[in-house]
């Protein structure tokens, strides 16, 4: 059964549409045979992944952004996780493919795709509530938070004009910078309780709390350097009430991974950590890779070795 490729035409601003044929004639001339599945709106990719898993297709190319990913890997992984994934990145942050240390042009990728290894990596189980009110799970590969990237996901997905910069014409690295910029202006801590591998609930202030499973998120910040992607942890990386000047001060620590010897900023590893507002009536939306699916409460629990993942063979030709 030939490998499937599913793709999101929409991602990267529409950007995937218009260059599938470049990406098609790379993919057949540098991995080989293959078919194709574009998705027609948000959650297409998981019913997409799980139907093609189930059917016993081995390997599913997810072409598309971090969002794209996370739906094929919730497909899969909802079908057993027996399917491996392999990531062809044509979105707007392309944050999971730096964890992978995948390469840039798209025949590359494709090399890199026929000539790689499966490595078995751990995902993240959340349950929260989602938009709707309703309780919700889902699993994430790369990096969930709360606070400001909620915040500034939100600004980068918005289809608007923000005063007289239209955001929706600005990619990549530069659309998660100047958004940052615009949240940090009016920059305030949530007050959250927070419980870690079954610790008392304690309460801390944090501008933004991340679970991170990889080390990337927000087009390029290495929000947690050490976090491995198979190590049956997940990293927990709190940055604390510090002020505006301060984070427009060192927000090249970000992309540098430098951020941990800030004072305001906290590191460990976990298997487990709750979360829920200290106010009740408070909204704290959540982003898992990208997406913003719900809200506190939530639950984030390591769920070691779940999904096989192809990623790059130094050793290939």
């Amino acid at each position: 059964m030939l490998p499937i490729v599913i793709v999101n035409p929409k991602s990267a601003s529409g950007a995937t549409r218009e260059k599938w044929s470049v990406i098609a004639a790379d993919l057949r001339s540098h991995f080989g045979p293959f078919r194709v599945a574009f998705t027609k709106g948000p959650g297409d990719g998981v019913n997409l992944a799980r139907s093609y898993a189930e059917s016993g297709t081995k390997l599913i190319i997810a072409c598309g952004g971090d969002g794209t990913i996370n739906e094929i890997a919730n497909g899969v992984l909802i079908a057993g996780g027996k399917t491996e994934i392999a990531v062809f990145p044509s979105g707007t942050g392309g944050d999971f493919r730096r964890s992978l240390e995948l390469p840039t042009s798209t025949r590359d990728v494709a090399r890199a795709i026929r000539t790689g290894k499966t490595c078995e990596i751990d995902v993240v189980k959340v349950t929260f509530t989602s938009n709707d009110g309703s309780p919700a799970e889902r699993y994430f590969v790369n990096v969930s938070s709360f606070g400001l990237a909620a915040s500034i996901i939100d600004r980068v997905k918005s289809t608007g004009k923000l005063n007289w910069i239209p955001i929706d014409t600005i990619r990549g690295r530069a659309s998660f910078a100047l958004s940052t910029l615009l949240e940090v202006i009016d920059i305030k801590p949530k007050q959250v309780l927070v419980s870690i591998d079954g610790e008392g609930e304690r309460p801390i202030s944090t501008v933004n709390f991340c679970i991170a499973n990889a080390r990337y998120f927000g087009g390029g910040m290495m929000i947690a350097p050490n976090a491995k992607l198979a190590d049956g942890k997940f990293d927990v990386v709190n940055i604390g009430d510090i002020s505006t000047a301060r984070v427009m001060l060192n927000s090249y620590t970000l992309y540098r991974g430098t951020h941990l010897n800030l004072t305001e900023v906290r590191s460990r590893t976990a298997r487990l950590v709750t979360a829920r507002a200290i106010d009740n009536s408070e909204i704290i939306r959540l982003e898992m890779d990208g997406e913003l699916p719900g809200r506190l409460p939530a639950k984030f629990e390591i769920i070691p070795q779940a999904l096989k993942v192809r990623i790059p063979d130094p050793l290939a030709d």
